[in-house]
């Protein structure tokens, strides 16, 4: 498209941490993709796999900010957008890879449909199932409740007993959605910075359900994109699925103190604590050989503050700003 035609601008940011494989995957599959007025800003959040040498060699194109340490995700999107002037940002994992007219398709939709804001797609993970976690449903006291006591598992996928699931729907209809998470999340650059881009307590998970019940308080109206589509690997920067967990409900805690009343809070903690401990038991029980849960009952003191203060607890990180820009 060229002249009064021209597709509004498009930066994509990703977030890489010790992910150079799947991030040069992700850089070729938007290179093959070949979209129009679209640039990729990619930040490092201090990497020592050799990421930012190869990612640059491979793809000259690409403008890497070297964070210098581990900002997390959240404050290393901030960072990439303001190190971005396009009229539309994408967020996109490192490891996905995205399928082609994917984003013009997103682009486009948020073109024609303006008053919805925030957009998101359809996630596909590698063995070609759906990946239903490119949105959820917003937790109450009730979906909490269903999980202390086991039941969003023993019924999965039930509108009723996992309602965060969003029952068996998959994703193959535009529809409106209460959060929408960072694999795949589109915004204009505008309204992105009026709603003051992402949280930066938070460190890793949360954060893009916060902003999206944030940017829905707001009068937004966060949709899903189903020509929108990725391969979405998961959890590609985590490699215990214990310390995982942790971190998910570490998020969890925070947007509860933060968008709660104090009762609620303490009440959703609590049954955190509760579905972790049955998990943890049934996991001793059944005698299984990896236990991840009995990792998440054992640390539940280093996330149930929630962030910040769970970035210390398990991580032990400070905040040493050192970024610089290629």
């Amino acid at each position: 498209m060229t002249g009064a035609t021209r597709a509004p601008s498009l930066a994509i940011v990703i977030i890489n941490f010790n992910t150079r494989d799947d991030t040069l995957k992700c850089l070729e599959s938007l290179a093959a993709d070949g979209m129009d007025n679209a640039s990729v800003t990619l930040v490092d959040n201090g990497s020592v796999d050799g990421s930012v040498e190869a990612i640059a060699s491979r793809f000259p194109l690409v403008k890497i900010i070297e964070a210098g340490e581990n900002l997390g995700f959240a404050r290393g999107v901030n960072l990439g957008v303001r190190n971005s002037d396009a009229d539309y940002i994408v967020l996109l994992n490192p490891d996905t890879t995205v399928f082609a007219g994917s984003l013009e398709a997103l682009r486009s939709f948020a073109v024609e449909n303006p008053l919805h804001g925030l957009y998101g797609g359809r996630t596909i993970a590698p063995n070609g199932h759906l990946d239903p976690g490119s949105c959820w449903g917003a937790p109450t006291i009730w979906s909490l409740l269903c999980y202390s006591l086991g039941l969003s598992t023993v019924f999965r996928g039930s509108r009723l007993f996992d309602p965060e699931s969003l029952g068996k729907w998959q994703r193959d209809t535009v529809r409106e959605v209460p959060i929408i998470t960072g694999c795949l999340l589109l915004m204009r650059r505008d309204q992105w910075l009026e709603l003051g881009g992402l949280d930066e307590d938070y460190f890793l998970y949360g954060e893009d359900a916060e902003f999206s019940l944030r940017a829905r308080s707001a009068g937004y109206r966060p949709v899903i994109v189903p020509t929108a589509v990725i391969t979405h690997a998961l959890g590609a920067s985590t490699s215990s699925n214990g310390l995982k967990m942790c971190m998910i409900l570490a998020g969890k805690v925070t947007l509860f103190t933060k968008q709660w009343s104090a009762p609620a809070a303490s009440v959703g903690i609590v049954l955190l604590q509760g579905g972790a401990l049955l998990r943890a038991f049934l996991e001793t029980v059944l005698r299984k050989s990896n236990r991840p849960w009995g990792i998440v009952w054992s640390r539940r003191r280093d996330w149930r503050s929630g962030y910040p203060a769970a970035k210390a607890s398990l991580f032990g990180l400070r905040d040493e700003p050192t970024s610089t820009v290629r």
